[in-house]
């Protein structure tokens, strides 16, 4: 088990946001965290990274305890993607390689470097390594910030809408690309994602929240027209295409 998530909650000053969230992860898991807007789908992100102190619960990975890791300790274990991403003057190849500063302690060795190659392969960004991040288009610049995330050789990566705003080539390059490096890494992955169809043609497991608490969570025997209605208020049907499922707002 890489992550073990047990009665978190997490409350704002105005409102509770998270109540009793209780799942775990395991290797090669893509774990996609479907909702509503406010469902607290970012929230629980950074509370598994401790950017946010939960209110009560623990988070493990493997069996230690978050709240006991050193910030560079947990950087090793974890990569977060946040949601916004703020663009720098910066080469493709120095922004994946900061993925090693909790490994650097005076300058970048060979392995380092190597690393960092390795990432750029990964993300098919290796033609893009001496160019400024600025000159990138979103679709490049979120593969970049990915790669950054593998750098860091996580057992377990947050990626918070990591297909939001883009074109519909990069969202499935992108959640291709996510399935591939946990399934070849021998990974985890928690994904926030609005797109039921990215997700379910992608994840191969779900954790749906309403209202803060988890509504469902399972494989895709959760993702059913009515746990979707549920949770969305809205009706849908669920057909194959071509052997993929495809959801339908009826």
């Amino acid at each position: 088990m890489i992550l073990s998530v047990k009665g978190l909650s997490f409350t704002y000053p105005s409102r509770p946001v998270l109540q009793d969230v209780n799942f775990a992860v395991s290797p090669k898991d893509f774990l996609a965290v479907l909702g509503v807007n406010g469902a607290g789908k970012s929230t629980l992100l950074k509370c598994l990274n401790r950017v946010l102190k939960p209110y009560s619960g623990t988070v493990f990975i493997q069996s230690q305890e978050t709240g006991k890791l050193s910030g560079r300790e947990l950087a090793k274990r974890i990569g977060y993607v946040a949601q916004r991403q703020e663009s720098s003057n910066t080469t493709v190849f120095d922004a994946v390689l900061l993925g090693r500063k909790p490994y650097i302690q005076w300058e970048a060795s060979p392995t380092d470097l190597e690393i960092t190659r390795k990432a750029l392969k990964i993300l098919k960004l290796e033609n893009y390594a001496l160019r400024y991040l600025q000159e990138l288009s979103g679709g490049e610049q979120q593969k970049v910030v990915i790669a950054r995330a593998l750098a860091q050789e996580p057992e377990l990566l947050l990626l918070d809408e990591p297909t939001s705003s883009l074109d519909l080539k990069n969202q499935l390059e992108v959640a291709r690309i996510i399935q591939d490096v946990v399934r070849d890494q021998h990974i985890g992955a928690v994904v926030t994602m609005h797109d039921l169809n990215l997700a379910i043609r992608f994840a191969d497991k779900f954790l749906l929240l309403k209202n803060g608490v988890i509504f469902a969570a399972g494989g895709l025997e959760v993702m059913t027209p009515q746990n979707i209605e549920s949770v969305y208020s809205v009706p849908v049907k669920i057909k194959e295409i071509e052997n993929v499922p495809v959801v339908i707002p009826v």
